[in-house]
């Protein structure tokens, strides 16, 4: 059989399937919503949130050779000290991994979903930002390649934005950046 009459006599089984036992595909979708966020029209997330393990991130991380750090020497979420990856977005994880590969810089995690940051839905504790350690290289690579937007801030063509705070760079990642 070939690959389409295939394909089609699967799509044509599951719609008898779903007819006889009185499912249609409205009624099959689910109507629970993701709690953290709840996307508006202008939102630049489109897709559902993938969330990662710390031990998922760091070999993520170790491949694409990201380095991290934390105070404490630790990965605890629930400790302010530690540089945690616990639930945090794949996106995430891809777009630290753009930007290392974009800029060819190294890039060192000083602050991940660890508890301690300001809260809010795009929150490092929803998985969505990553705190970097001020290096020129990396410094260099977000000024000259992203749009300056005001108040330390700079917006890549993706969406991301770059906030330079005092001792380090504060991204929020909405897409992984061009994956």
């Amino acid at each position: 059989m070939r690959p389409n009459r295939f394909r089609a006599a699967i799509l044509a089984a599951a719609t008898t399937l779903l007819t006889l036992t009185g499912v249609t595909t409205a009624s099959a979708a689910p109507t629970e919503h993701d709690p953290v966020h709840q996307p508006t029209a202008d939102t630049p997330i489109t897709a559902l949130v993938t969330k990662l393990t710390h031990a998922e991130a760091a070999a993520r991380f170790r491949a694409a050779g990201i380095t991290w750090s934390s105070s404490g020497n630790c990965s605890d979420r629930y400790n302010s000290t530690c540089t945690s990856f616990e639930q945090i977005n794949l996106t995430t994880v891809q777009g630290a991994e753009t930007l290392k590969r974009a800029s060819g810089c190294a890039l060192n995690i000083t602050g991940g979903t660890e508890t301690g940051h300001a809260s809010g839905t795009y929150s490092h504790w929803n998985g969505y930002k990553l705190d970097y350690s001020l290096y020129t290289c990396v410094g260099s690579y977000i000024r000259n390649n992203f749009t300056y937007i005001g108040s330390n801030k700079w917006q890549s063509g993706s969406g991301n934005i770059y906030y330079l705070e005092s001792n380090h760079w504060d991204v929020t990642y909405y897409n992984c950046g061009g994956c």
